[in-house]
């Protein structure tokens, strides 16, 4: 089990860490889409379709694997009126 233990650990030690900063961030602004729906209420065929996307995008969104450009995020601020990001 040491092993197993010892592998895993130099793999996750390998990943850049602009990499895990990138997960963070996409997890991040995810994280962000779900709390702000359900405080309006929608789900994700509702902000779909007021976003004038696919539901399956949305999915995409809130699967904290998709890489969001600054336009999407702009939109998403935009519509929330809530800014996603602050630099």
């Amino acid at each position: 089990m040491k092993s197993i233990e010892n592998t895993y650990k130099k793999i996750v030690d390998s990943v850049p860490d602009s990499i895990n900063q990138e997960v963070e961030w996409e997890i991040a602004v995810s994280n962000k889409i779900a709390v702000l729906m359900q405080s309006k209420g929608l789900s994700k065929k509702e902000f779909a379709e007021q976003m004038g996307k696919n539901p399956s995008e949305i999915t995409k969104w809130l699967s904290g694997q998709h890489n969001f450009t600054l336009r999407t995020i702009a939109e998403i601020s935009a519509f929330f009126k809530s800014p996603m990001l602050k630099i």
